[in-house]
């Protein structure tokens, strides 16, 4: 089931969220601390489409309630006698009020300024309170930071277990527990109606995460990171797994640690891993086999563990950038090699870059490199046996292909620009620093005559390489038109 929290400030649009919330949720939550005026609980409860819970939280639990605690203990005694479906009441308080009625009690335990520890004592607690269900509230910035919920949530006992994790790590935990068994999730019914920052709202769960589709048999596949490349990722993916039939979903999630990276992975039974941009080059240090590419650029964007193997690492942005590049400049079949004896020029030494140099190596290009760092640049271009450029002679080196590595073209306080004035009409020009995405970096060789090798072009390749390794299956071309139309 899915939980649409609601945070009105006027009882007469209280009607209203309860309203529309109820057309897409199963219990519809509304959060009595944010009324600017007393409530006429009865009025709100009346014509309910869907079971409600009602809540009324202090702003130690995140809430805003302005009144007294004595006050607050009355409105909760009265919202009971009005007959909600579901009451939260926090587990230190809950003696105070007495179960009535049909009204269901929901048992909750919020720490928000750190992340939450054991909490065997509190389920305890809160079935001598009389609890239909537990609900546990507090930050899950990392999986690390969340596995003591994931524990709680994911053991079976009698009673049932609601977790809320804070931030947008929180659909993490929202994702898992939704295969686990936890009664429902929770979701903002809209942007601008959050319960808290960075909470999903139902229309992100539905179009982007599929979440209805979750059961216990899905197997997730992790996506590192919360940005709108990862986003992308799991959106396009997801199209993939369902217009393919396979009961696969996305998790997205924040790594840190990763000392237990392997032993939660296993008890979670995950085989495989997108790492962004921060972790790709970190985890190595717990990668059993790792490919020749990942070897030479110490950076992995995707990793899977077959049955009973070790995690094996894989680097899939070369061979969709290189098959993106190699389109665009006319390859004609699989025999056919555009890039041999032709001139490129990297800018930029990051790890990336150095990925992309095991590829066009391969293709027998002629390869320069040059970053705002001399020094990586000598590196990289000693690495590869490649010419090292002095960032300050870029505009005096002929090449046939620019290749852009790094976003962010800086060394100390010294901000280094492209200038539109190294782009040549007939030149091609590819930038992967923010895929799927266009740069101002292509504009400029757009308007120049330039070929540009479309961000989206690599982006695809790329995912289809990745689904492939983890389904075995093509992705379908509609699944990527799909999903990135709907953004």
């Amino acid at each position: 089931m899915i939980c649409i929290s609601v945070v009105p400030e006027s009882r007469q649009l209280a009607k209203v969220d309860i309203f529309n919330a109820a057309n897409q949720a199963d219990l519809v939550e509304v959060c009595l601390d944010h009324l600017l005026k007393e409530p006429e609980i009865p009025d709100l409860l009346e014509g309910a489409k869907k079971p409600i819970l009602l809540s009324c939280r202090r702003e130690i639990d995140g809430g805003h309630w302005g009144g007294t605690e004595d006050e607050r203990l009355l409105m909760l005694r009265q919202a009971i006698i009005a007959g909600p479906d579901w009451i939260e009441l926090e587990v230190d308080i809950a003696n105070k009020i007495p179960r009535f009625g049909k009204t269901k009690r929901l048992i909750s335990f919020t720490q928000l300024d750190r992340p939450l520890g054991n909490l065997e004592a509190v389920v305890e607690r809160a079935a001598a309170c009389k609890a239909d269900a537990i609900k546990f509230t507090g930050p899950t910035p990392t999986l690390d930071a969340a596995w003591p919920l994931l524990a709680t949530v994911t053991k079976k006992r009698d009673l049932p277990v609601v977790g809320m994790g804070l931030g947008r790590p929180g659909l993490t935990f929202s994702l898992l527990g939704r295969k686990y068994g936890s009664p429902w999730i929770y979701a903002a019914l809209e942007k601008g109606m959050e319960s808290y920052e960075g909470q999903a709202t139902v229309g992100e769960l539905d179009s982007i995460y599929r979440w209805r589709e979750i059961n216990a048999q899905t197997r997730f596949v992790a996506v590192a990171g919360f940005g709108e490349t990862e986003t992308s990722t799991v959106r396009v993916l997801n199209a993939g797994f369902q217009l393919l039939g396979l009961n696969y979903r996305c998790l997205p999630m924040e790594l840190d640690k990763l000392d237990n990276f392997a032993q939660m992975f296993e008890v979670l039974k995950i085989n495989a891993l997108l790492p962004d941009k921060r972790l790709g080059g970190q985890i190595l240090s717990v990668v059993k086999e790792v490919e020749d590419s990942v070897k030479s650029s110490q950076f992995t964007d995707l990793m899977v563990k077959p049955a009973d193997k070790g995690w094996q690492a894989f680097n899939s942005l070369w061979r969709g950038a290189l098959k993106a590049l190699e389109d665009t400049l006319g390859k004609t079949g699989p025999e056919d090699r555009p890039l041999d004896r032709r001139s490129l020029l990297i800018i930029g030494a990051s790890p990336i870059a150095r990925a992309l140099s095991y590829g066009i190596q391969r293709r027998k290009g002629m390869v320069s490199v040059a970053a705002t760092d001399d020094e990586r640049a000598q590196l990289l271009a000693q690495m590869f046996d490649f010419r090292f450029v002095p960032i300050a002679n870029i505009y005096t080196t002929l090449c046939d292909v620019v290749i852009l590595t790094e976003s962010t073209m800086e060394k100390g306080r010294l901000k280094q620009t492209i200038n539109p004035a190294m782009f040549k009409p007939g030149m091609t020009v590819m930038d992967v620093t923010n895929l799927p995405q266009n740069t101002p970096f292509l504009d400029e060789g757009r308007m120049r005559g330039c070929k540009v090798v479309e961000p989206s072009k690599v982006y695809a390749d790329q995912l289809g390489t990745q689904f492939k390794a983890i389904t075995g299956q093509e992705l379908p071309p509609e699944a990527f038109q799909e999903a990135l139309a709907a953004e």
